[in-house]
Parts: C-alpha cells; sequence; structure tokens
C-alpha cells in the first residue's frame, strides 16, 4: 500500500425514491424511481457535520477514489490526493465520492434491473444530465444530515459536477474546486464524443443496446477507449513514453501492432471492455455533451454567491484547454467572488490533474486551509 493510505475501504449503497411521490425528477421530464447511488467515504464526519468535502468523478473513473478494496492492487483513482496529510486529508475532512446515475459500477444506469421490467434498462434508461447527477448526490449528502459542504472538487467531468453544484445549491458550498474542466464542452469536444459513440453504435453487437446476456460490442467500446486514451494525453508525453519505438525492433510489413503506442491504445481499449459498460458510456458522455453552466446559468444577474474558488489548469492540456476554465475565472471575478486561478506547468496532457499531485496538494492544502480559517470572501 502506498504511504499515507487509507487501507482497506467498502463500496457502499444509498437507495431513494422507492415511490413515485419521491422520485428523482429527471431534466428530461421523465420520473426514475428507486435510485440507488453507490458512494465511498473516507474519514470521519465532525460533530457540527461542517468538515465533509464531496468528490466527483471523471468519465470512466467511479465512487472508488481512495485507498484499497480488498484482494485488489490497485488503489482508488485519486489516492495519491485523498488520505491522511494527504490534500484532502481524512484526519480533517470528511470525504464523500459516489458513482454517478447513469454509471455502471454500483448506482442506478442502463445496466440496472428495470422494476417496470424485470429486465436491464438498456435504451428504456431515461436520459440523465449533469444537474440529475447533482440532484441525486445531494439526496445523498442530505442523508448524513449535512447542510453545507466545506468543499466540492473534481477534475475533467467531475469540475463540471463542481460548477454545477454552485448553479444549483450556492448555498450548501462555502469552497469549490474544479480542475481541467470547463462550464460547456466546446464543438471540438462535443464532436470526440461523438465518435465515441459512434463507435459503440456501429458494432454489430451493440444491438440498439440490448446486449445484456449476450455478446458485448467490445470493439466499438474498446475504439471509444483507444480515442480517449489519445485525447488525454499531449503530444510531449507521447513523444516521451513512446515516440517510435517498434514493439519487435523491426517493421512486420503487415497491419499487426508495430508501435509501442499502438501496443498501448490495444491494451488499454481491450481492458477498458472488462470494467465498463457500453450503455453508460454513451449516457454518460451526452450528459457532458448536454452541461452548460455558463454564466448567468452559474451566477444569474443580481444574484450574490458566498463560495471561494480554486480553479486548476494544465498548461499541456489540448482536450480541455486552459482558456476554458481561465474563461471560468475571469467570470467569477467578474462577479466579485472569492477566486484563486492557478496554471501548472506540466508535459502530461488532460491526465496532469491525475499525476501532477505534488504541485496541486500545495494548492489544494493552502487553499482549504484559508478557507477552514476564514481569511476568504467565504463565511
Amino acid at each position: 500500500m502506498t504511504k499515507g493510505s487509507l487501507g482497506i475501504v467498502e463500496t457502499r449503497q444509498f437507495t431513494f425514491g422507492y415511490t413515485p411521490e419521491d422520485a428523482l425528477e429527471l431534466e428530461c421530464g421523465q420520473k426514475l424511481f428507486p435510485v440507488t447511488l453507490a458512494y465511498e467515504t473516507y474519514g470521519e464526519l465532525n460533530k457540527d457535520k461542517s468538515n465533509a468535502i464531496l468528490i466527483c468523478h471523471t468519465l470512466t473513473s467511479d465512487a472508488h477514489a481512495a485507498g484499497y478494496h480488498e484482494g485488489h492492487e490497485r488503489p482508488g483513482w485519486w489516492d495519491d490526493m485523498i488520505g491522511p496529510g494527504k490534500a484532502f486529508d481524512t484526519d480533517k475532512y470528511f470525504v464523500i465520492s459516489s458513482n454517478v446515475i447513469g454509471g455502471c459500477k454500483g448506482s442506478t444506469g442502463p445496466s440496472s434491473e428495470n422494476p417496470a421490467t424485470g429486465k436491464p434498462y438498456g435504451l428504456d434508461f431515461p436520459m440523465t444530465t449533469v444537474v440529475d447527477w447533482v440532484n441525486s448526490q445531494k439526496r445523498l449528502v442530505d442523508s448524513f444530515g449535512i447542510k453545507k459542504l466545506f468543499s466540492v472538487s473534481g477534475g475533467s467531468m467531475g469540475g463540471m459536477q463542481v460548477l454545477q453544484w454552485i448553479a444549483l445549491y450556492p448555498e450548501m458550498v462555502r469552497s469549490a474546486i474544479p480542475i481541467a474542466t470547463a462550464w460547456k464542452q466546446s464543438p471540438q469536444q462535443l464532436a470526440l464524443d461523438e465518435v465515441g459513440r459512434q463507435a459503440i453504435m456501429k458494432d454489430p453487437d451493440w444491438n440498439n443496446g440490448a446486449y445484456y446476456g449476450k455478446a458485448i460490442p467490445e470493439n466499438g467500446l474498446s475504439i471509444a477507449r483507444m480515442l480517449g486514451h489519445i485525447t488525454y494525453m499531449s503530444e510531449a508525453s507521447m513523444e516521451d513514453k513512446f515516440s517510435r519505438k517498434l514493439r519487435k525492433g523491426n517493421f512486420s510489413f503487415s497491419f499487426d501492432t508495430d508501435f509501442e503506442v499502438e501496443g498501448y491504445l490495444n491494451y488499454n481499449g481491450k481492458a477498458f471492455v472488462k470494467r465498463f459498460d457500453a450503455n453508460s458510456y454513451l449516457y454518460i458522455t451526452r450528459a457532458m455533451n448536454y452541461c452548460d453552466v455558463s454564466k448567468e446559468k452559474l451566477i444569474p444577474p443580481g444574484k450574490e454567491i458566498d463560495t471561494a474558488f480554486l480553479l486548476i489548469a494544465f498548461k499541456s492540456d489540448w482536450l480541455y484547454p486552459t482558456w476554458q476554465i481561465k474563461e471560468v475565472a475571469q467570470f467569477l471575478m467578474s462577479c466579485h467572488v472569492d477566486t484563486t486561478y492557478c496554471e501548472i506547468k506540466s508535459t502530461y496532457g488532460h491526465d496532469a490533474f491525475l499525476l501532477e499531485f505534488e504541485e496541486e496538494t500545495r494548492l489544494v492544502k493552502h487553499f482549504l486551509k484559508r478557507i477552514a480559517h476564514g481569511t476568504g470572501n467565504s463565511k
């Protein structure tokens, strides 16, 4: 186990909306019930329940953000940032991490049983949005009796959720840390997501989403993941990691896997299909496409918020380039919101927020300490 590890942790489930009256009302106009959220917690909630931090996950990660699951060798996806003495210090804070609805890691999604049919939802699962994700997360937070979160943080898709939390429930968030993200996707980002979805839907085994219990669309999902990996890295990081290295020292003069970068993409594509559901990939990327919390949607005209912000970007990130989150920072500053914007020099591309943990830790620790001491605008 890594230094400062939380040790063995367990994923739990929170279910609500057992009746139509308590259903989750979705942006698309439908109701979802019952709803289950998979979640994990780290650290202890203090007596006045003022030390809770919500961590929002990325596209292909889940509730398992830190610590180890029994029998697993790899820790949670943000283990370097969450734990005793780390950026999100579990000696001080009670950290909550939950899997979004529409996912496939324990939360209600297209692979879950549809109560009306007794079979997996498939494409009968209603379209969900980032608004719906946040509304379901609020139900989870409410279940702990927490009235105000000390902070909400996440990178990439997680950062979109952070901004949506402010748009919906600013009074519940003392501080916010969106990382390597945007308040809405650019046409390029929309286009990349569509290529990934088309790869899945053009796979003959996708079967219009009704593949459960049959052959899964592993070729399409694998290609979607390969495309994703290309966008997560930078040109410099790919040069450093692979350059034009050959796997066997010479050309095969065929369409076999000759280059190291090809082997990397194929390996990760094949590994991904073992842990992720193709329909969840479709639903989650579509929710990201629909997200828009720009300007007046984030802070309506004439409204003031008392949330302090730390926004972090990475210079080599071409998937979510720095101008996108800088645009958010500039708007917050124009609204006289307590705002800190930091750009980290890194060659890792979009993946930097999962790798540059030393610099992120320094920034996050300082920011949270300042908020705790009440030296920002946040009360």
